[in-house]
């Protein structure tokens, strides 16, 4: 009689944790996925400069202008 209790219990964990295998095997097949396919087909993956890297500069400062006498006396 408590075989028959004690069977869901055990079930529930089962299916948590091939819940949890299917989501943790999806998401590094989506992470590396195409490193994987490229190297089935024997393809060398793609170089850094293909991805699209973005490079942030920064914009120049600008100069001071060199005061005026005018404007001086302006202010």
């Amino acid at each position: 009689m408590t075989a028959a209790l004690l069977a869901p219990l055990g079930t529930l964990p089962f299916l948590a944790t091939l819940w949890l295998l299917a989501v943790l095997g999806a998401r590094i097949l989506e992470e590396s996925g195409a490193k994987i396919v490229a190297a089935l087909k024997g393809v060398p993956p793609r170089p850094v400069s293909e991805i699209g890297v973005r490079c942030r500069t920064r914009s120049q400062a600008r100069r001071a202008m060199p005061a005026n006498l005018e404007w001086r006396a302006a202010a």
